[in-house]
């Protein structure tokens, strides 16, 4: 299966009209990058050394790209097995010709052109010239000039609350171009009912030479931890566990018990794992509005379906899919029992179930209080969704329910240097849909003003709600 063609990745990709040509060239295209949520590593950025080989930066930890080749039959030796980097490169090149019409195709093009120049498809017959030639350029190119190359203003990590932030400090005292900040992701605190929970408290107490033995010193620990994050640059926090998500009625003193019940080796009921997972929510909601942080929440993945496959390679290695949870009732209990008090943080919430999006834009419509524009924003597409029809269905979604003008707009969600050209993705997407709107009379054809509105939905939204 040979494709032959010519150039994919065009100046005027994706874009349909003249109008839609004029609103990314003369007015998206330049506009900084402000990338609020990745799991890129800090420890690369701040060691800053080059990458050097093709599968390292674009194959390791891109669980996108290992379900397709999964999809393609290719072996798990050459995706996450010890195969070498080129048998691995190529076994990826074997696949790259049969995704095509997935967005790993768009993405694969998109990514080879800007960061190597390649106007080739990958695929066998091209794969060797390929991977020798982006191998020459990584070698010059260091992590912070990947970022700088694709105009990277902001990117902001996700991190535990146990970490020392040790390289995002040295990164702050380093004269890179793009700023870089943790997020403040306390995940592992609500898996109470599992086995890793205690080793899970012991190293977070150590991250404050503190041993947790009750709930009370708990929050004290993680009181002392959203002060340091705050203290070196955090303005965000997340959360992404994916089951079932519920609110229930608590008292103090009945998580206090809870929580030492655990502490003793017991058993815990379903109730009674909820309403820790409540008090965790509604504590961590406060002090996320008592220090002006913005909350994230992704909802919806059912993680780790393969049980075989978890076992073989762990947890993230493309075995996850779309979840069917029930959201609106936890939504509105959350953010009403926080607004109740006048103590609802700024939110972005995700939604992975395409099925929801009405539910997730008409649920922050809800609570668009104190003055702040589009306080409640309903994310971006994200993890399956973030291709040319989910993003497009997300922008229409959000125009229908609430203000897109207002939007804080794309981000990666990637662990790789070399995926930021997703947002060029994006802005292409978001120029050619209102283009159309402005070919089919449907809004005012004053490129003027769209394209003000669209550098505000690429740029600007983000640098004023993050306040960056």
């Amino acid at each position: 299966m040979v494709i032959h063609s010519k150039p994919l990745i065009t100046d005027n990709f994706l874009l349909q009209s003249k109008v839609a040509e004029t609103l990314y060239h003369d007015y998206a295209k330049a506009m900084p990058i402000i990338d609020y949520h990745n799991h890129l590593s800090p420890k690369l950025i701040a060691e800053n050394q080059p990458i050097n080989n093709l599968t390292e930066a674009w194959l390791d930890g891109d669980h996108y790209k290992w379900r397709g080749m999964r999809a393609n039959g290719i072996d798990e030796h050459f995706i996450t097995g010890n195969a070498s980097l080129k048998e691995r490169f190529y076994k990826w090149a074997e696949t790259v010709p049969y995704t095509l019409r997935n967005p790993l195709f768009h993405w694969t093009q998109l990514e080879l052109k800007r960061y190597f120049d390649v106007d080739e498809i990958l695929q066998p017959e091209t794969s060797d010239a390929i991977y020798e030639k982006a191998n020459a350029i990584l070698q010059h190119k260091t992590p912070t000039q990947l970022l700088a190359d694709m105009n990277v203003e902001v990117v902001c990590t996700t991190d535990d609350p146990s970490d020392d932030l040790k390289y995002h400090k040295q990164i702050a005292k380093a004269d890179f171009k793009t700023k870089v900040y943790p997020t403040f992701r306390p995940d592992e605190l609500f898996f109470i009912a599992e086995a890793k929970f205690e080793a899970y408290l012991k190293k977070l107490g150590a991250s404050e030479n503190k041993t947790i033995n009750n709930y009370e010193q708990l929050i004290d620990v993680l009181d002392a931890r959203i002060h340091y994050f705050n203290e070196n640059g955090c303005r965000l926090s997340d959360f992404g566990v994916g089951d079932a998500l519920v609110i229930e009625s608590f008292s103090s003193d009945e998580v206090a018990a809870i929580f030492s019940k655990r502490l003793k080796g017991e058993s815990l009921s379903t109730l009674e794992i909820n309403k820790f997972r409540s008090s965790l929510f509604i504590y961590f909601g406060k002090k996320y509005h008592e220090y002006n942080w913005v909350q994230q929440y992704h909802l919806g993945p059912i993680r780790n379906n393969n049980s075989r496959l978890s076992e073989q390679v762990g947890s993230d290695v493309g075995c996850d899919s779309i979840g069917d949870y029930q959201m609106a009732e936890f939504m509105s209990k959350l953010f009403n029992t926080l607004e109740s008090t006048d103590q609802l943080a700024k939110t972005i919430t995700y939604n992975l179930n395409p099925a929801q999006n009405e539910v997730f834009a008409t649920m922050m419509g809800n609570f668009q209080t104190g003055g702040i524009p589009s306080k409640m924003q309903w994310g971006t597409s994200w993890w399956f969704l973030d291709q040319k029809d989910g993003i497009e269905k997300q922008l229409n979604t959000l125009s229908n329910m609430g203000l897109l003008s207002r939007f804080v707009g794309m981000l990666t969600d990637s662990r790789s240097f070399l995926s930021f050209p997703r947002h060029e993705y994006f802005r292409r997407i978001l120029c050619n849909l209102i283009a159309e709107d402005v070919e089919k009379g449907l809004i005012p054809n004053d490129l003027a003003f769209l394209g003000n509105m669209i550098q505000d939905i690429c740029y600007h939204n983000a640098k004023a709600y993050f306040k960056f």
